[in-house]
């Protein structure tokens, strides 16, 4: 059975509201398992046995989460020339507009030579005060929807070979 990974970090719960939404919509595919790690348990080998990936981070300071780019740092050169062409998307939970933790994650995604198979979902906060940034999220049923859209989406591709 293929299987997709689901790799997340969150500090104040919003990026693991999207993740979570995304494995509801995975989980709904009966050909295909799905699996949720925090970035810090996730292992090249967790990469290397994956289908495909969904990869979520919320942006911190223009720049994806430090533990995302850990993940990365430790699994990129185990996996390089190994997971080509393999399908990916993105999601991101933004106090802004969350463009540079998208490109951060495309450019290392590139790098591995992943396909991404659905533009970015980018779900703005608006969160700008001290206060605002370190408050526990709660993200909309309409965003919730789009995550769950995507992880379906991304599922049936995997579960049917279409990537």
């Amino acid at each position: 059975m293929k299987t997709l990974l689901v790799v997340y970090h969150s500090m104040t719960g919003g990026t693991l509201q999207m993740a979570n939404a995304a494995v509801a919509g995975a989980a709904r595919e009966p050909a295909l398992r799905v699996r949720l790690l925090h970035a810090p348990e996730a292992q090249a080998e967790d990469m290397l046995e994956a289908a495909g990936y969904l990869f979520a981070s919320p942006e911190n300071l223009a720049s994806m989460a430090g533990l995302m780019k850990d993940f990365f740092d430790r699994c990129y050169y185990p996996v390089l020339d190994r997971v080509n062409g393999r399908p990916y998307a993105t999601l991101v939970c933004a106090g802004s507009d969350g463009q540079g933790a998208v490109r951060q994650i495309d450019r290392i995604a590139t790098g591995l030579r992943l396909r991404r198979v659905a533009p970015s979902l980018v779900v703005c906060t608006q969160a700008q005060s001290p206060q605002e940034i370190a408050r526990e999220k709660k993200i909309g049923e309409g965003d919730l929807a789009r995550c769950r859209d995507l992880g379906a989406a991304l599922a049936a591709g995997i579960a049917l070979g279409i990537y």
